[in-house]
């Protein structure tokens, strides 16, 4: 609520300050560009910027390494010196040591190390609104979203014609869930500057939060239009043709990123994820095995892989995925239940039956967990534990055949006939298969009911005419009929 009633007080203080502020950008200074580089702006960006405002500072051999080791391309550098040329007897560039070490660290990742620069530089000079919105970014790097909310807002009112910091807000608000301020941000962003790629691409995420699709995919197109190499927008137009239910097209957008910025471990997983979606479990595992070389430590990967694994029917690696996950991260909650579905398969039933308790620990509502747990120790033989369990599963599922056929399987083998008539009965009504029908019918033998058998048996051969096994069970039936009846 806080961060709600910010925006919109501060939204009605700067929106009709918009245009004057933007036409009264002053030349950029050249702190101010090593901020908003270590702030995360694109080079592509910074380069229009500088062509668009001009600098007040003559670009020197020292401004150009620091910035160089910040981050900053050739085609920026470029564009500073040809912007220096035109500055006259403009003053030198003045930047603090600090404040290029930061940016140095940012490009690193060492957001830790520069956030501790950037607050230093800011204790001796507190209103400066490049500084905020380099802390701001750094923060949001490092998942501080309140703090980062924080900055760029002070940013934003230090300096309300920078249409980068409505973008940032616009992000963090999609962050929380914010779809509707999120939307605003980002086009009070685009009202200072229609041709910002990156606030096209966060009224795409906006949008997308707010399930408007095809809203979102023109927003990312637009964004692309003004900055057509940006990984990061193909990466988010994937995530939204994937949530569309285009798959085809999200693969295609997964790939161009990762054709852009083939390090993205993100990407190359959810590309895996799509591929998943369709089917082709061989692909998925090649993007999940190349987003793990690229983020060993990163546990969803792993646990996406042994997925995969397990739905190709490769136990053996689905396991040794899953038990390198949790030796690696003890607490991590996915994973047990299909590590659970391998060990059933390789027929280790006590492994399975412990992985399954965990399953069940962290999700004691999930109606599969309980039944395959029946299954298990039905298969050991621990008929009352497995009616226990199966039970839950019908309680938690009523519209699960197959949690009603264990059930009945459970109750027959412990000789309740009745219940165990009554659940295969449930059975064959959710699932009217030739199975099911077999099943009701070895019940009802088992209670001396052969005429009720017969026609189920019946049903059975007629539904599955090739199979032997209904066909031998009749015959056997008509015979022990025929002898009761002498």
């Amino acid at each position: 609520m806080r961060k709600l009633l910010l925006s919109m007080f501060f939204g009605a203080a700067i929106v009709p300050q918009v245009l004057a502020a933007s036409m009264q950008a002053k030349p950029i200074r050249s702190f101010q560009l090593m901020a908003w580089l270590a702030g995360g702006v694109s080079n592509n960006r910074l380069g229009r910027l500088v062509k668009e405002r001009g600098i007040d500072f003559k670009t020197d051999e020292l401004y150009s390494k620091a910035l160089s080791a910040a981050g900053a391309d050739t085609a920026l550098i470029q564009v500073l010196r040809n912007a220096s040329a035109k500055v006259g007897n403009g003053q030198k560039s003045d930047f603090p040591s600090a404040l290029a070490k930061a940016a140095q660290l940012v490009r690193n990742k060492h957001y830790d190390e520069a956030e501790q620069k950037l607050r230093e530089l800011l204790q001796s000079d507190s209103e400066n609104a490049a500084l905020h919105f380099a802390l701001a970014y750094v923060l949001r790097q490092q998942e501080q979203w309140d703090g980062a909310f924080e900055e760029f807002t002070r940013s934003a009112r230090l300096m309300p014609g920078f249409p980068e910091t409505h973008s940032r807000l616009a992000y963090l608000f999609y962050r929380s869930d914010d779809s509707e301020n999120a939307i605003a941000e980002a086009r009070t962003a685009l009202s200072m500057d229609p041709h910002n790629a990156e606030a096209y691409r966060y009224l795409g995420l906006g949008l997308f939060a707010d399930g408007q699709y095809d809203a979102a995919l023109h927003a990312f197109a637009e964004s692309l239009e003004y900055e057509p190499d940006n990984p990061d927008t193909y990466y988010d137009m994937g995530i939204t043709l994937r949530d569309k239910g285009n798959l085809h097209a999200a693969v295609a957008a997964y790939r161009h990123a990762l054709r852009l910025n083939p390090q993205s471990w993100e990407a190359h997983t959810n590309l895996g994820i799509v591929l998943h979606d369709e089917g082709r479990n061989d692909e998925a595992i090649d993007e999940y095995r190349e987003a793990k070389l690229l983020a060993p430590n990163e546990a969803s990967v792993r646990n996406n892989l042994g997925n995969t694994f397990c739905d190709k029917g490769d136990y053996d690696n689905a396991i040794a995925e899953f038990r390198e996950l949790f030796r690696m991260n003890p607490g991590w909650e996915s994973g047990h239940s299909c590590l659970a579905r391998a060990f059933m398969a390789k027929r280790d039933y006590e492994s399975a039956i412990s992985e399954l308790h965990l399953a069940i620990l962290q999700n004691p509502t999930g109606s599969s967990e309980h039944r395959v747990l029946g299954q298990a120790l039905l298969l050991m033989g621990k008929n009352e534990d497995a009616a226990r369990e199966l039970r839950v599963a019908v309680s938690l599922n009523p519209d699960s055949a197959l949690a009603h056929h264990y059930l009945g399987t459970a109750l027959f083998d412990l000789q309740q006939f009745e219940a165990a008539e009554k659940e295969f009965r449930q059975a064959l009504r959710l699932e009217p298969t030739a199975d099911h029908h077999y099943d009701l019918a070895a019940c009802l033998v088992s209670m001396n009911r052969y005429e009720d058998a017969l026609a189920e048996l019946e049903v059975a051969s007629h539904l599955e005419p090739g199979q032997s096994l209904f066909r031998a069970r009749k015959e056997e039936l008509i015979k022990l009929m025929k002898a009761n009846a002498r």
